[in-house]
């Protein structure tokens, strides 16, 4: 198993998700240090007794007014036990190892003003694999407070959490794993529940989602081109280099390397000089597609090696500095627009089914079919435009919706958790689009005659949908899970272009 160390340098975006996957994570030393550095900065406010908001007073509407001794000492505990509200199923296990993993990062940028413990105990907690259970739905994206509280409880031995398959109370988990549990001093409260550690976390998955459904976007087109018998000319290099925007490129190329071999590249191959738009735009749609995603993974980059905690502990300052860096706006907003990459793609997808279905049907005009079950396709093309359907509504922003909360004071939100969310399902939908045009044209293909050379990518790709076929009951929505299976694979993608243009 692997193990990935956090330090004081920036997180790759892969290292988070080999945490998420099981992989161990430890501190540096430099880490160590900062997050020393950051804790200084909070005793000696403490030690001052000024007024700073969630340490010396309390939070919200209630921000100005001052705490006593004895109130200071109990306010963090408060804070974990007070914000933990939320509805709905309960995260899945890699969001929240998502989740734990994105604070403990932030926690290690200094900003947070954390104690050393604070750090050791999410450490701890995601190596033995004690995950807390906390509701979906809690968040308005201003800081994932309710989740992330209830992640906090089980870290000081309340709330609940899965323990190597069972659901335990927070403290018998941890001694179970053998962890001591947590005792909140200073800022340790706030700094573990003012986080975005949800949205960021999840955001992060839907990234690397969104990268394999850009390859079996490609995939499934380029199986759509050869069952049309489509001109290949949108696919020349000349033309993403006279456009010039990186995801075309990228989407062109792998589209190139998938025809490769066909004899659609044969003078006499194509049908016609030039096709309908949902095949000739087919790289620009594409590639905006991808250009989104690295939109998104940028967003996601930046927002998980950010000090977005408040108020911000800066060490150079020694000052504890009220702000706004727990609104994750720049990763909410991408979100929004991704969806309406996805539904593009999508879109598009469900227009070349169209070519296809009009194509079997010119195929089977005067004939009879011996075997009712053997065009899969044709008998997913009515799902197919409903989740068409679906998908558009899911483009639609989330980000303006949230009301104003709190006696007027929040008043703005991002809506983080749930563009992330939305913008997961999308995927799901595109997803089930795709293996169903994968399947229509695997329908046109074997009705076709007489047969012609595929390219190699678009061979594999027919062969990987007659093994679905073999493998699943004799009925197309086995056929279409298979399919969708292969696309959820890490490894889905093989021998992918890369991600640049000359």
């Amino acid at each position: 198993m692997s193990t990935v160390t956090i330090t004081e340098d920036p997180l790759a975006f892969e290292d988070l998700l080999a945490i998420v996957n099981g992989g161990q994570v430890e501190l540096s030393d430099g880490a160590r240090a900062v997050i020393a550095a950051s804790r200084a900065v909070v005793d000696a406010a403490l030690a001052s007794k000024t007024a700073v908001y969630g340490l010396t007073t309390q939070v919200g509407h209630a921000r100005d007014t001052r705490l006593t001794e004895e109130e200071i000492r109990g306010e963090q505990m408060f804070l974990v036990m007070s914000h933990s509200g939320g509805i709905g199923p309960s995260l899945p296990t890699d969001r929240v190892r998502a989740a734990l993993a994105v604070r403990l990062n932030g926690i290690a940028r200094g900003g947070s003003g954390a104690s050393p413990g604070v750090a050791d105990v999410l450490a701890a907690m995601l190596n033995a694999g004690v995950h807390p259970v906390v509701p979906e739905i809690g968040s308005v994206g201003a800081g994932d407070l309710g989740p992330m509280a209830g992640m906090a409880q089980v870290a000081i031995g309340q709330g609940q959490a899965e323990y190597q398959g069972e659901l335990l109370f927070g403290g018998e988990a941890l001694t179970r794993a053998g962890i001591a549990p947590l005792v909140l001093s200073g800022k340790d409260g706030l700094a573990l529940v003012s986080a975005n550690g949800v949205s960021i976390g999840h955001a992060a998955l839907v990234v690397a989602r969104a990268d394999r459904a850009a390859d079996a976007a490609d995939v499934a087109a380029a199986l759509s081109m050869e069952a049309t018998s489509a001109n290949p000319s949108i696919v020349h290099p000349a033309v993403a280099r006279a456009k010039g925007i990186p995801g075309q490129a990228v989407a062109a190329d792998h589209l190139r390397e998938l025809l490769a071999g066909s004899v659609l590249f044969q003078p006499d191959g194509p049908k016609s000089v030039q096709d309908a738009l949902s095949f000739r735009v087919v790289p620009q749609v594409h590639g905006a597609l991808r250009e989104y995603i690295t939109a998104t993974r940028n967003a996601v980059a930046a927002e998980l090696n950010a000090a977005d905690d408040n108020p911000l502990t800066s060490v150079p300052d020694q000052a504890m500095i009220s702000n706004g860096n727990f609104h994750p706006m720049v990763l909410a907003i991408a979100c929004d627009a991704l969806r309406i990459a996805i539904a593009q793609v999508g879109q598009l997808s469900e227009r070349r089914m169209a070519h296809l279905w009009d194509g079997c049907m010119q195929q089977l005009t005067g004939q009879t079919v011996g075997e009712p079950m053997a065009l899969y396709g044709l008998q997913e093309r009515y799902p197919a435009a409903a989740v068409f359907a679906e998908l558009k509504q899911l483009a639609a922003p989330a980000t303006l919706d949230v009301p104003t909360l709190d006696l007027g004071i929040e008043d703005h939100h991002t809506a983080a958790p749930l563009t992330v969310r939305k913008a997961d399902a999308a995927l799901g939908l595109l997803e089930d689009l795709l293996a169903i045009e994968l399947m229509l044209a695997r329908d046109l293909l074997s009705l076709a005659t007489p047969k012609h050379a595929l390219g190699a990518g678009t061979d594999a790709a027919l062969r990987m949908v007659e093994e679905a076929i073999a493998a699943a009951d004799p009925l197309p929505d086995a056929v279409h899970r298979a399919l969708r299976d292969r696309f959820a694979a890490p490894a889905f993608s093989q021998n992918r272009p890369s991600r640049s243009i000359d």
